[in-house]
């Protein structure tokens, strides 16, 4: 019973930290400022925040004594992640950017059958199959008008998410929080020197530490959750940020997704919830 119970707390991780991460398109898109200006105040809250956190636990001297080699790499692939997330959202669209991130179950679950030989069940893999057929049924009803630069960030943020995912499930021992803290402040100098966030006014700063308290925990509950789930089945239950993006940017951007785009969230979501009834066949 006990790794029933851990695996459902994971889920509950993942599915807030999906929620949490779907508003990263609406917080980069209502600042009329620069990619950059938006990772060097995201990044210094997001990482003020989780060390906040860590101290209120008495956390830091534990995470300290296991900040080994694998949360080296958790660091540098999370900063790499974010590195093209948030300028993916200003090259191209909120839909296109989570609908490429919807393919995270395909890539999770191909590097952990590679790396970490953890072999998915036939119904992952089909759900995972599932979810890739709804971002082409989306992606079918473009306008050809997305930049492709930002559509290749956005699969670059793919990549490093999805192999962080593996890593925490290989070696799960991995700190999360001062992975996260760092993964922020490693991109602060390329802020610096690629932007001028003293020059981003108040009222747009506070909405950008908003973010990146938001990104903060999300970043905790996916690297919580996932050492708590089967990697494949935490980057479908991840893809629940596909359809929630479109979401939001309807109502707070009114951008509407097509038709095709509507059809392939029905189809990504279906594909979660029937990899979630697998545990019970």
């Amino acid at each position: 019973m006990v790794p029933n119970f851990e695996e459902n707390r994971g889920i509950v991780y993942l599915c807030l930290s999906a929620l949490a991460f779907s508003s990263a398109g609406i917080f980069t898109k209502s600042v009329d400022v620069g990619a950059w200006d938006v990772l060097f105040w995201r990044g210094l809250s997001g990482a003020a925040f989780t060390l906040i956190f860590l101290m209120l636990r008495s956390g830091v001297k534990d995470e300290l004594n296991r900040f080994n080699a694998p949360a080296v790499l958790a660091s540098l692939m999370m900063a790499s992640g974010t590195a093209a997330f948030i300028p993916a959202f200003k090259l191209t669209s909120v839909a296109n950017v989570a609908l490429i991130w919807a393919t995270a179950p395909f890539v999770t679950a191909s590097l952990a059958w590679i790396v970490i030989k953890e072999i998915p069940s036939r119904r992952v893999i089909l759900c995972s199959c599932l979810a890739l057929f709804g971002v082409i049924i989306t992606l079918a009803g473009a306008t050809g008008k997305g930049d492709w630069v930002g559509n290749l960030l956005a699969m670059w943020m793919t990549l490093m998410m999805s192999a962080t995912m593996v890593l925490y499930r290989a070696r799960p021992e991995t700190p999360t929080k001062l992975p996260a803290a760092s993964s922020s402040l490693l991109l602060l100098p390329f802020a610096l020197w690629l932007s001028q966030p003293s020059l981003v006014g108040p009222n747009e700063i506070w909405l950008l530490v908003a973010f990146g308290l938001v990104f903060a925990i999300a970043s905790v509950l996916l690297s919580e959750g996932a050492r708590l789930v089967p990697s494949a089945k935490a980057a479908l239950i991840s893809a629940l940020e596909t359809p929630l993006a479109p979401i939001w940017a309807i109502l707070l951007l009114g951008e509407w997704p097509s038709i095709h785009a509507l059809l392939g969230g029905v189809i990504i979501m279906f594909a979660v919830i029937a990899a979630q009834n697998a545990r019970q066949s």
